[in-house]
């Protein structure tokens, strides 16, 4: 299962672009801050939140296929792993938001009138408590994982599996308090039931769609040729399907809940973000985040044929980061709709450097799992 020659000395190439990218454009928006520190801060957060949901949302899909199994996850696991553990880097990456917090949350002029939770201290305290679980669920599988391929012995893949169910509760729980603090918090005074469940959603299906790319950029060579097959790519072009189908569900209820309830408190949070022009872009949502790949995703011929999955995948992690555009710039642009160039640049600067560090974890190890017995089966299609 190790990588062949070819495909390591491209994928060195990719990571080495990657880095540039990601310099080149964060240089930009260093120079963006010199003349609007703000604007900078804003655009961070929304590159941010992208990166992190992938991050996040293969650490989850790698929890919940040790409890469900299938030869589906067995041959992405390692891209999943070692999305996973880029958290480290996106810890450090937090730091921007901790500096510039002041600038990004308008609360923390005013904490105090918000109550103790709305307080500086315990919103820092908070975001350490959230890493430090986050970085322990990676450190902790992470070590089984290497175990099992250097022993084969059981007990690394059993206490994963022990330790899947309490982990994908403590990522339910950190993953919706820190929706609350880092985005809704940005309208304090407005808030949502369903908010955490809908960033859940939106960052497994980040992750499902960025891991079928890189599938699919794999596929090409040995040894992601001999053990993928087009019966793989159908499963994982069921799951995006399915898990754009439950953002959508997610998106939809609390729209239905909010606006049905006409509670002007309520409603003034879909108001900024339905006036001004920011209705194009809740349109574009609705038509490329769920109509289109929705539609794309019914035919098995788009399934089964990698290069075209992996378009539908581009397309929805393209639209994860307008998503995200959309619940944050209309907090601190209410006016009008204003997409600001470092917008566009933040995402690629941190996109850049955290796809660096992917390819760096990816190709420190077997691209497959070791001493898996479910791999034979897969390299069969078996689901």
């Amino acid at each position: 299962m190790e990588w062949d020659l070819r495909a390591r000395a491209e994928w060195l190439k990719a990571r080495n672009a990657s880095l540039l990218v990601g310099v080149v454009a964060l240089g930009l928006c260093a120079v963006g801050a010199f003349f609007d520190a703000r604007q900078f801060l804003h655009s961070y957060l929304i590159a941010f939140l992208l990166w992190l949901g992938v991050a996040l949302g293969s650490l989850t899909i790698v929890m919940i296929h040790y409890l469900t199994g299938g030869a589906w996850g067995v041959v992405i696991r390692r891209m999943l792993e070692s999305a996973a553990r880029t958290l480290p880097l996106m810890a450090v990456l937090f730091a921007p938001i901790v500096v510039g917090s002041p600038e990004i949350y308008a609360w923390m002029a005013g904490a105090a009138s918000h109550g103790s939770y709305l307080s500086a201290p315990f919103f820092f305290t908070r975001a350490a408590f959230y890493f430090a679980c986050w970085l322990i669920l990676v450190y902790l599988l992470n070590k089984w994982s290497l175990e099992h391929d250097r022993t084969g012995a059981p007990k690394p893949a059993r206490n994963i599996r022990l330790l899947s169910a309490p982990g994908l509760g403590v990522y339910v729980l950190t993953v919706t308090f820190a929706a609350v603090d880092w985005v809704m918090s940005l309208e304090p005074d407005w808030y949502s039931t369903i908010y955490g469940v809908i960033f859940m959603g939106g960052q497994v299906l980040s992750a499902f769609a960025f891991v079928i790319i890189v599938a699919a950029l794999l596929w090409r060579h040995k040894p992601a040729a001999d053990v993928m097959r087009p019966e793989h790519f159908h499963d994982l072009g069921n799951l995006l399907l399915a898990f754009v189908m439950l953002w959508a569900y997610f998106a939809f209820s609390q729209y239905l809940i909010i606006w049905s309830g006409n509670l002007p408190e309520e409603i003034s949070w879909y108001l900024r973000r339905l006036t001004g022009g920011w209705e194009w872009v809740g349109a574009a949502l609705i038509g490329f985040h769920f109509f289109v790949p929705f539609l794309l995703l019914l035919s098995r011929a788009t399934k089964r044929n990698p290069l075209v999955l992996a378009g539908v995948a581009a397309l929805v992690l393209s639209m994860r980061w307008l998503d995200l555009l959309w619940f944050t710039a209309p907090a601190f642009r209410p006016a009008a709709i204003a997409v600001h160039w470092m917008d566009v640049t933040a995402p690629l600067g941190v996109g850049g450097i955290w796809f660096a560090a992917y390819i760096f974890n990816l190709q420190r190890r077997p691209l497959f799992p070791l001493h898996e017995p479910i791999l034979k089966e897969a390299r069969h299609g078996g689901a």
